[in-house]
């Protein structure tokens, strides 16, 4: 029995009470007239940037070059990208991984209440969600949901995935003498491309 089951099988012993899972649908929530202008406005307030497509169509090339003019590995699983210079699933070990500029990553999901973006594991090493310097997440304006309930109802409709994560913004604390420290546990700078 590996460590992981040994836990799990410990809690589910020493659990006295069970609670169901909440209906979603009983619990009421905020009202977002416009989805993609507030997640906008909560990724400005949470550190994060982005680049509206609509409003300028650069390259991928041209969007790194202005936002990350001094990045040199630049990693992506996804195909058809001319400025990545490093796939990761062919790296073996994540500690490899260590000192990647920029990752290029894809959502299909987008909170605007809090700019939080939903990844569900599709690549050899999840680490690639939290080592490098910077993120560039693209997101289809058309899969930004209101709130938090609204994915969690989304998330509900498909397979459950080994691994899944919200990452909203940079990696940010401020536990150290009340001193705001950006890239703490993750990347310094998150840039989302809406398209």
């Amino acid at each position: 029995m590996s460590s992981k089951d040994y836990i799990l099988n410990k809690i589910k012993e020493n659990t006295q009470e069970v609670f169901e899972k909440p209906n979603l649908k009983d619990i009421p929530v905020m009202e977002v007239k416009d989805p993609v202008a507030q997640f906008k406005e909560s990724l400005i307030a949470v550190g994060g940037e982005y680049y509206d497509r609509e409003e300028e169509a650069l390259s991928m090339e041209e969007v790194l070059n202005r936002f990350f003019p001094e990045a040199k590995t630049i990693a992506s699983t996804l195909k058809n990208l001319t400025c990545v210079n490093l796939d990761p699933d062919t790296v073996e070990k994540p500690q490899d991984l260590d000192g990647i500029d920029v990752a290029i990553l894809k959502s299909n999901l987008g909170v605007a209440e809090n700019a939080a973006v939903w990844f569900e594991q599709d690549m050899k090493h999840r680490i690639l969600y939290f080592i490098p310097e910077a993120l560039v997440i693209l997101l289809d304006k058309k899969q930004i949901v209101p709130t938090m309930h609204h994915a969690y109802a989304e998330i509900d409709k498909r397979e459950i995935p080994d691994f899944g994560v919200f990452i909203s913004g940079p990696s940010k604390t401020a536990d150290i003498e009340q001193a705001l420290v950006m890239g703490a546990h993750g990347a310094r700078r998150v840039l989302v491309i809406l398209s």
